[in-house]
C-alpha cells in the first residue's frame, strides 16, 4: 500500500473510531512531515508493551490522535506485522511533572483490528479503563506536589501557591461552576483551578464572593497556605440549615 494510502486509511480509520467512543471525542491526523509533533507526540506515549516494542523497531512516522475536552488523548499506529490492522496507546498529559507518574501503573496500549466499531468496544471495555484509572491518580499525585489538598463533596480547599495564585481541586461540578463564574480558569491536564494573583484586588474580591455563592449549595471553603495552615483571616463557608427531619491517582514511558 502506498504512503498516501496507508494515511488515508489510518485518518478515516481514527475518525470513525472518535466518533463510536464514549463521551466526546475529536481527531486529528499527524502527517510524515509534522516531525517535531511527531516527535513530541511518541515521548508522551504511555506505554511500556506493546506499543513501546512497536516504536523501538518503527519510529513513529505518521499518527491519529484522538483527544477528549479533560485533556484525555489516545493516540493511533500502524501496525507493522503481517497481522494488520492498527494499535493504540494512551497519550500521558504534557503539564503533569514528572514525578506525578510515579507508581502509577502504565495504562499499556492494545492491539486493534481492522473494523473500527468493534475496536471501540474493546477500547471502552479495556483500554480507558485502565487509562481513566491512572490519569485520576496521577492528577491526585499531582495535587500533592503542588501542596494542593484535595477538597470534599461539601469542602472546597483553596490553596495559595507560591507566584500569588490560589489553586482548588473541586470535586461538585456546581462549586467548578461557581469558581469559573468568579475567574479561576482549569487546567484540563491536571484538572486543577487557579484564580491568578496579577490583579490582587480582583482576586481578594472573587475569595470573599465564592463562600456566599456555595454556602446554599451546602459547600463550604478553607483558604490554606501550602504547608496545610488555614490562612488567619479564612472561614468556611456557613452551612445551610437542614430541612426538618434531615439531622441526625511508576514512572510513564518516555
Amino acid at each position: 500500500m502506498h504512503d498516501h494510502d496507508t494515511s488515508e486509511a489510518l485518518a478515516s480509520y481514527a475518525d470513525v473510531l472518535a466518533g463510536e467512543l464514549p463521551d466526546s471525542w475529536s481527531s486529528s491526523h499527524l502527517p510524515a512531515d509534522a516531525k517535531d509533533d511527531l516527535a513530541e507526540l511518541a515521548d508522551h506515549i504511555w506505554d511500556l508493551d506493546l506499543v513501546a516494542a512497536s516504536l523501538a523497531e518503527h519510529p513513529l512516522q505518521q499518527a491519529a490522535v484522538l483527544s477528549r475536552p479533560d485533556g484525555a488523548q489516545l493516540v493511533v499506529l500502524n501496525r507493522h506485522d503481517e497481522r494488520g490492522g492498527f494499535l493504540i496507546a494512551a497519550v500521558a498529559p504534557r503539564t503533569l511533572p514528572d514525578e506525578a507518574y510515579r507508581a502509577v501503573p502504565e495504562p499499556n496500549g492494545i492491539a486493534l483490528a481492522d473494523d473500527p466499531f468493534l475496536s471501540a468496544e474493546q477500547i471502552a471495555g479495556d483500554l480507558l479503563v485502565r487509562y481513566d484509572g491512572a490519569l485520576a491518580q496521577a492528577r491526585h499525585n499531582a495535587l500533592a506536589l503542588a501542596c494542593i489538598q484535595p477538597s470534599q463533596p461539601d469542602r472546597v480547599v483553596l490553596t495559595w501557591q507560591p507566584d500569588g495564585s490560589v489553586a482548588t481541586a473541586p470535586v461538585d461540578a456546581r462549586a467548578s461552576a461557581v469558581l469559573v463564574a468568579n475567574g479561576f480558569v482549569q487546567d484540563p491536564q491536571s484538572g486543577i483551578y487557579r484564580l491568578n494573583g496579577d490583579d490582587t484586588q480582583a482576586q481578594a474580591r472573587a475569595l470573599r464572593e465564592i463562600g456566599p455563592q456555595l454556602a446554599p449549595l451546602g459547600i463550604g471553603t478553607a483558604l490554606q497556605h501550602p504547608a496545610g495552615r488555614t490562612a488567619p483571616t479564612s472561614t468556611p463557608a456557613s452551612m445551610p440549615p437542614a430541612p426538618a427531619g434531615t439531622r441526625t491517582p511508576a514512572t510513564r514511558a518516555r
